[in-house]
């Protein structure tokens, strides 16, 4: 039998990024070997610019001399082509429904509850209220369940866990705010205690303390601009 030629896996990726960090996890959870390049995303390298000239941001994926990016199609092409320990479901719904939640984080969650907190141009608790509104869909989705994708860590918990226990709470807890407290939120918080057993998103988790000082300079762009 020929032996296979060794796969070349390159990933381009920011610290604090929850979006190079999910990646890492699906690479980890792959059990595939990859070089990890750590990118200024504010100084940006030649590289990164070469390699994702339309958006100019990371994660970049490089698997033998393909470029992909935009963390969603990264993680669907690693779905595919590493076929042990699947993230996305089988089932065409549940899959569908994967992807909808996954986007939902992302362009609602993400930004929808973190600016306006940050600037607070409402009103502090009234932005607090309509994040809140926008986290409770997911508060809804993980009742009952041990993680979003079932008895294992899947597609969504990958997207929504890297964004936001270790990003946009640390963000918030940065200017004092607690936005997703237990007792409004228990489901959503025994998930997160759920996904702090898994060890490859432990050891994709940022440092605590750096995170808190990276989201304050970002919270800081946010209320400049």
């Amino acid at each position: 039998m020929a032996k296979k030629e060794e796969e070349e896996v390159k990933l381009l990726g920011f610290w604090g990024s929850p979006f190079s960090r999910r990646v890492e996890m699906a690479l980890k959870l792959k059990g595939v070997p990859y070089e990890y390049l750590e990118q200024d995303i504010v100084d940006k390298s030649p590289l990164l610019l070469q390699l994702n000239p339309v958006y100019k941001k990371v994660p970049v994926l490089v698997h033998n001399g393909k470029v992909l990016a935009e963390s969603h199609f990264i993680l669907e092409y690693i779905d595919q082509t590493w076929k042990n320990n699947p993230i996305l479901p089988q089932d065409p719904y549940e899959k569908a429904m994967a992807r909808f939640w996954a986007k939902f984080v992302d362009e609602q969650v993400g930004p929808a509850s973190f600016r306006p907190v940050v600037k607070a141009e409402k009103g502090i608790e009234v932005a607090i209220k309509e994040a809140r509104e926008l986290i409770t869909f997911l508060e809804k989705e993980i009742t009952g369940k041990y993680f979003f994708g079932g008895k294992t860590i899947g597609f969504l918990d990958m997207v929504a866990g890297s964004l936001i226990p270790f990003c946009l709470a640390r963000g918030w807890e940065g200017i004092r705010v607690d936005v997703i407290p237990e007792e409004i939120f228990p489901e959503l918080n025994r998930w997160i205690k759920n996904l702090l057993e898994i060890e490859i998103v432990v050891e994709c988790i940022p440092n605590r303390e750096k995170q808190i000082e990276h989201m304050k300079k970002v919270a800081q762009r946010v209320k400049s601009a």
